[in-house]
């Protein structure tokens, strides 16, 4: 379960303070709803995707005892 910052208070951030797993849970948030997303939504998941680009992506390519592959964002 997310228990990070809600879209409200984030959408009166630039995207670039936001936590990288905020942009993660809004980013699969978003990308599973794409096709019912207005002009708005679309927008605003795309600024995240930019903004995940411009940090270089996510990378957790390998775990270890603390942590798996995929981005944790709980």
């Amino acid at each position: 379960m997310y228990a990070g910052r809600d879209m409200t208070l984030l959408s009166m951030l630039p995207k670039n303070e936001w936590k990288e797993s905020e942009l993660a849970f809004f980013h699969h948030s978003l990308q599973q709803i794409v096709p019912y997303l207005n002009a708005e939504g679309q927008s605003i998941h795309q600024q995240i995707i930019e903004e995940i680009e411009d940090r270089g992506g996510f990378h957790r390519n390998e775990g270890d005892y603390t942590h798996g592959t995929k981005l944790s964002y709980d």
